[in-house]
């Protein structure tokens, strides 16, 4: 990865695309450091101070929606944008036509998810807002000056947002990598400071119990294991084998040769991980918000609190719904019928196999084990955090998320370097 760095930074147009995603990634944690009017920020720590929604979200957006910043909404609009109108393609006979119309088609459906982005922007903002206004983070809440407080803070979290989604733009259009995913990676990055204050418990914590002493390098093993876990996993892959049939076209011969279909391991990203994480999240939100006395209600009381991240209860469900998810989202992602219909129209074949159903039912068998394997792996990465924090006391801040965010980010952006110096040099035509 170093090695990849250095030499994309000795190339003259590589290295101006790294500066400028360098200056938007850094615009961008300007933008999370600018609050936005009329919020009392005494009352903002006691809304985060508990695991729900809140806390992931201010997770997303590197920290910014526990200050009420412009970017407080960060990314997540966009991203809930994309994923409902990628379900909405599989559902809806015309988006469906409209992602298979090639480059302009790409174009119409990213549109749309602009706008729809722009739309939960606005949902989010609202919403945001009556939470800051039932937890008494507001300072004018009341006739002309509450409305108007109202309205230019829920345009400043919505255009924040809005913002955010063009500074990805810029960075595909003219940086490395992915606009989006870079985003993200460096608002997560910029979290990551927060592993000090881990480190500061357990040295308080030592003082009074030496056995702590022996905690810290046994967390920094487990953190390297963990990162060289995920980098392994997230580049696993299955190849099934594929072999051409020779064909003869006027006085030349094609195919004969052998390749794969390579099926990931972890194909679903995060993305399982994400909506497990808001959905659990939703009851312990749902709880602070509404503030359920304990002595009136205490069924209510128990079934809200009971989701938090210490919880048993909560952690059972969160692997239950990783796996869940995980299933649902190959099933829309990757088709087997359509990909055995391809192997045929290309006279390729599996070795062993018939082609037609026979191929997508063997493609089918092997796509539910590697699925199965994938979500073992994306509940263990996610849970594992958890476990740790309950076991020794100690909040562990480097959460399953935020570490296959930032190694997938990672490892895309070498792959994005590799290829434009693939393109620079044309090692190809001249090896």
């Amino acid at each position: 990865m170093f090695e990849t760095f250095r030499n994309a930074w000795k190339t003259e147009e590589l290295r101006k695309r790294l500066i400028f995603t360098f200056i938007i990634l850094v615009l961008f944690r300007l933008g999370c450091a600018i609050p936005v009017p009329f919020i009392n920020n005494v009352a903002l720590d006691a809304m985060f101070s508990t695991g729900n929604m809140l806390t992931y979200l201010n997770m997303m957006s590197g920290g910014a929606m526990s200050q009420c910043t412009l970017f407080a909404l960060g990314i997540m609009p966009y991203i809930n944008a994309s994923i409902i109108i990628q379900l909405l393609t599989v559902a809806i006979p015309a988006l469906e036509n409209m992602a298979k119309e090639g480059p302009e088609g790409q174009k119409k459906i990213q549109r749309i998810t602009r706008y729809s982005g722009a739309v939960l922007g606005v949902l989010l903002a609202v919403g945001y807002y009556f939470i800051l206004r039932r937890m008494g983070a507001l300072k004018y809440t009341e006739g002309a000056a509450g409305i108007f407080a109202a309205v230019v803070i829920v345009l400043c979290f919505t255009a924040g947002s809005m913002l955010v989604v063009w500074l990805g733009e810029q960075i595909d259009d003219r940086g490395i990598g992915n606009g989006i995913s870079l985003i993200i990676f460096a608002g997560i990055v910029a979290r990551w400071s927060d592993l000090y204050n881990t480190f500061m418990g357990i040295l308080y914590m030592a003082q009074t119990q030496p056995l702590y002493y022996v905690l810290i390098p046994v967390l920094v093993v487990l953190a390297i294991a963990a990162i060289v876990f995920v980098v392994v996993f997230t580049n696993a892959e299955r190849r099934v084998p594929v072999q051409y049939a020779k064909r003869v076209v006027g006085r030349k011969m094609y195919g004969g040769q052998a390749s794969y279909v390579p099926i990931k391991v972890n194909m679903s990203g995060v993305m399982p991980i994400i909506f497990a994480s808001s959905l659990c999240s939703i009851p312990g939100t749902i709880g602070s918000f509404i503030s359920v006395d304990a002595a009136e209600h205490p069924l209510l009381y128990s079934f809200f609190h009971s989701f938090n991240y210490t919880s048993v209860l909560y952690v059972v469900i969160y692997l239950m719904l990783i796996v869940a998810f995980n299933y649902f989202y190959v099933a829309i992602q990757y088709n087997p019928v359509e990909i055995a219909n391809n192997l045929r129209k290309n006279n390729g074949a599996i070795p062993g196999i018939r082609p037609g159903k026979p191929t997508s039912d063997f493609i089918v068998r092997i796509l539910n084990k590697i699925t199965l394997i994938g979500a073992f792996f994306l509940a263990l990465v996610a849970v594992m955090p958890i476990v740790l924090g309950n076991l020794t006391g100690v909040s562990i801040q480097l959460g399953g998320t935020s570490l296959l965010i930032v190694v997938g980010v990672a490892l895309d952006a070498g792959r994005s370097m590799e290829s434009f110096m693939l393109m620079r040099h044309h090692k190809g035509f001249l090896e």
